[in-house]
């Protein structure tokens, strides 16, 4: 039971109004695998992948076998690409469950053809996506390791070369010298899968960033994630890239839970980081780092109060926040308090909380910790 005033709204229609115009930039022929790792980024994997299944997501992608099997619990149908491939001792929930692997191993393919033995599978009836290293230096398989691994893979009796993938590093980037060479390598890596006999059905290399800015990119299937939950990214280099209207998903709200009048010179919060100026009337609220609201925002972030913008003082501890209310008219306990969002006619985004606390606006999405509760909205 959750009474705390403390919560998330994700909005699955926009979600899906995302998706739609994500879909509508690329060219008819690119499938979209639309990434919900990461618990969908914090929005909660199982609801974001019903929402977007029941809008026409042909593919989705998680991080993890896990992560498959609780889309596949929350009976989507939908394909399911594990894009980190599965640990040891995974592979036959990944079969039983239907997802798609991502392999970079020979480990891989012994575990995977194990598996399909043991649960009696037809022949060439496990699809995978081979993930090619072209310069992330992360997962994937070698290139120099290519022809050994073509070999193998075509004297399995079960595992089928469906699709062949790999990541780009500086997507972001638009005039990045790695990102050419690596569009250059993954071309030369098909070509030569291709030579080999294999025809794999799909080819991707796009995450968010490259489906958005990198047409040469896309092949005949694209990765967007971040932009699914309503960001476009801080692009950077020679170039444009045409605001798509995105519109977030995620809203962080809470409510004023005490206020107290303070006279000038009172310190507030632990180590007394702040000293009021004049007098000040103090409001808290039940938010802090325990619930992924980042210490980086003491002194420093805002949160909006019956729509006006109202400064953070002190510094934000666990599980509270004080903010400075003097300038709200008539503001009291229980009045609502947005994080991230919209009141009135202002906003404030993630990507806010990212500034302050110099990281990426995945980070804060993802940082949601799960004692913030998810209410879904159409």
């Amino acid at each position: 039971m959750h009474t705390r005033p403390n919560w998330a709204e994700v909005s699955l229609s926009r979600l899906q109004h995302n998706f739609h115009t994500v879909r509508e930039l690329t060219a008819p022929q690119v499938t979209l695998c639309s990434v919900v790792k990461c618990d969908a980024y914090g929005h909660g994997v199982v609801r974001c992948s019903q929402a977007l299944e029941a809008a026409g997501a042909p593919w989705l992608g998680v991080t993890s076998t896990e992560e498959g099997v609780a889309v596949r619990e929350g009976q989507v149908k939908t394909p399911v690409l594990v894009m980190t491939g599965f640990w040891r001792g995974e592979e036959e929930e990944v079969l039983r469950h239907d997802l798609t692997p991502a392999v970079a191993s020979f480990e891989h393919l012994d575990a995977l053809e194990s598996a399909a033995e043991a649960l009696g599978r037809p022949a060439k009836s496990v699809p995978v996506h081979l993930k090619v290293d072209t310069g992330l230096s992360r997962l994937g398989l070698d290139e120099s390791e290519l022809p050994r691994f073509l070999e193998r893979l075509a004297r399995s009796p079960y595992i089928v070369l469906q699709g062949v993938f790999s990541h780009l590093a500086s997507a972001e980037v638009l005039d990045a010298a790695d990102a050419t060479e690596q569009i250059a390598r993954f071309r030369q890596i098909l070509a030569r899968i291709e030579a080999a006999g294999f025809s794999p059905t799909y080819r991707h290399l796009a995450n968010t960033a490259a489906t958005l800015a990198r047409p040469e990119t896309w092949n005949n299937m694209t990765r967007p994630g971040v932009a699914l939950y309503g960001y476009e990214l801080p692009f950077s280099g020679n170039g444009e890239v045409k605001p798509l209207g995105l519109k977030p998903v995620l809203a962080w709200k809470t409510r004023i839970i005490a206020t107290r009048d303070i006279a000038p010179g009172t310190r507030v919060g632990y180590n007394g980081a702040w000293t009021a100026p004049r007098a000040t009337r103090i409001g808290v609220i039940p938010v802090g780092y325990g619930d992924g609201f980042t210490r980086h925002l003491s002194s420093a972030g805002r949160v909006l109060v019956r729509g006006e913008y109202t400064p953070i003082v002190g510094n934000i501890s666990m599980d509270l926040t004080t903010v400075d209310l003097t300038a709200i008219a008539g503001a009291e306990i229980g009045d609502e308090v947005v994080l991230i969002g919209e009141q009135g006619k202002n906003q404030i985004l993630a990507t806010e909380h990212a500034r302050f606390a110099q990281t990426v606006v995945y980070e804060i999405l993802c940082g949601l910790s799960p004692r913030v509760p998810r209410i879904y909205t159409e």
